[in-house]
């Protein structure tokens, strides 16, 4: 299928062809919520930790004697109930059930991700631009002139580093590299605009 370029200026240009097995798929629900939530899970740290019993530094002697003293039994003073104990049952810092996502799954999800933003007309490709844009207010001014205020750019290397300096300040608004296209971040922004180079890219990488 085809798909119109739009220019800095604001205006529509030549026709550019996209790949129907990327763009023009029919959108599984079920499986860009299993991404989302692979996602998500990866994202949390994990880092809080607590010492178990057999961590905690002490003679692990019995305190006294099982019988006769009239009081309950106990081990060590590294026991829970003890003050300077271990914690019973406390976060285990990175030991955590992780779901695994093959690469072939992730690299589907975002084609129906893909799909979607395609399918609701919000899936846009940009001119390279060729020379540097300084000012955020020349940028921002194309935003409002297309309809583009909340939007993930997917640029190629060369126009990320022409734009980055207009568009760092602008909020609902982020830029990343082709290679880091992934579900979590184009189902966060309403618009996907891709570069022609990086379309490209995109295109020539995912269909190896």
């Amino acid at each position: 299928m085809k798909l119109k370029t739009i220019s800095i200026n604001g205006t529509t240009s030549q026709d550019i062809e996209i790949s129907d097995k990327i763009f023009s798929l029919s959108p599984n629900k079920n499986l860009i919520q299993s991404l989302v939530d692979w996602q998500l899970n990866h994202f949390k740290p994990r880092t809080a930790k607590t010492k178990q019993r057999g961590e905690v530094k002490g003679s692990t002697a019995k305190i006294y004697a099982q019988k006769g003293t009239g009081g309950a039994r106990h081990s060590s003073r590294k026991a829970p109930i003890f003050v300077g104990g271990g914690v019973a049952h406390g976060p285990k810092g990175m030991v955590y059930k992780v779901n695994k996502m093959n690469k072939k799954v992730k690299k589907i999800g975002l084609f129906h991700v893909l799909s979607q933003k395609n399918k609701l007309k919000t899936l846009f490709v940009l001119e390279d631009i060729k020379d540097e844009i300084k000012k955020t207010k020349l940028f921002n001014n194309f935003l409002v002139k297309m309809k583009l205020k909340n939007s993930i750019i997917i640029s190629d290397k060369n126009t990320k580093i022409k734009i980055f300096k207009s568009i760092r300040n602008i909020p609902n608004l982020k830029i990343i590299d082709q290679e880091g296209a992934n579900v979590y971040d184009i189902l966060k922004y309403k618009n996907v605009i891709f570069t022609e180079s990086s379309i490209k890219s995109f295109q020539e990488r995912v269909s190896k």
